[in-house]
């Protein structure tokens, strides 16, 4: 087997593995993927991919959700989802890589400090969401990066672990559905090729899904939290280096 195969199988059992609950791995599967087949073609085979895991991930959370936070947060991310399509290839990558996981870093910092406060301080207020959902809604039309912003916002809501979960897979279904038009007929990164990769690559995604399914039942919130938090902030210094 090639070994461009070999990172494509990894990176899609472990894009399964992400969407089971175990956040903050977006940084290695789009690493992965981009090593097998380039930084712009990855994007669209991933977003196939990502989207196999979403209904995976909304099957088995379908009744963890909690759609007034969820639709709170669409509606920004939309809006920088649009911006991304804008922006494109013009932005360097060293430099929005870098821009991303500042950002992240001090927003990781902040959720830690937010963890150890009382609950009436957390910064639920539309500023918030909106932030937020503009910083994962751009990230995850330009790489799929859109894990760090999402996950320091459900922090930031001290979600107990199957809704943070549930929310989050319902949230990304909707998002990756509203990025397919833009993926199809504006950058075409998907194609007939593009597909016969995805399906090449399924498998993986299921196989990496149960595996997650059967660790994360083993994670209290508070171990899910402190999880959550740790990948988020070890993302932020590997997109750095």
């Amino acid at each position: 087997m090639e070994w461009y195969w070999i990172a494509a199988l990894i990176s899609s059992c472990l894009i399964g593995f992400s969407k089971a609950g175990f956040k903050g791995l977006s940084f290695l599967f789009v690493a992965l993927l981009a090593y097998a087949f380039g930084a712009k073609a990855s994007t669209g085979i991933m977003l196939p991919l990502l989207m196999v895991a979403d209904v995976l991930a909304i099957s088995y959370y379908r009744k963890h959700v909690n759609w007034k936070v969820l639709w709170q947060l669409f509606v920004p991310m939309a809006a920088g989802v649009l911006l991304g399509v804008y922006v494109g290839e013009d932005l360097p990558v060293g430099m929005f890589k870098r821009l991303m996981a500042a950002v992240i870093l001090v927003g990781g910092g902040v959720m830690f400090w937010y963890l150890k406060m009382a609950k009436e301080h957390i910064p639920d207020s539309k500023w918030f969401a909106i932030l937020m959902g503009l910083g994962a809604g751009f990230c995850t039309m330009i790489g799929n990066l859109a894990g760090a912003f999402s996950n320091i916002f459900f922090l930031a809501m001290r979600f107990p672990k199957n809704e943070f979960i549930g929310t989050a897979a319902w949230l990304f279904f909707f998002i990756n559905i509203f990025k397919l038009p833009f993926h199809i007929w504006v950058w075409e990164t998907i194609t007939y090729e593009s597909l016969l990769i995805d399906v090449k690559l399924a498998g993986a995604v299921l196989v990496g899904f149960v595996i997650g399914l059967m660790l994360i039942r083993k994670l209290s919130d508070t171990a899910f939290q402190r999880y959550v938090l740790l990948m988020t902030l070890l993302g932020a210094l590997l997109l750095l280096i």
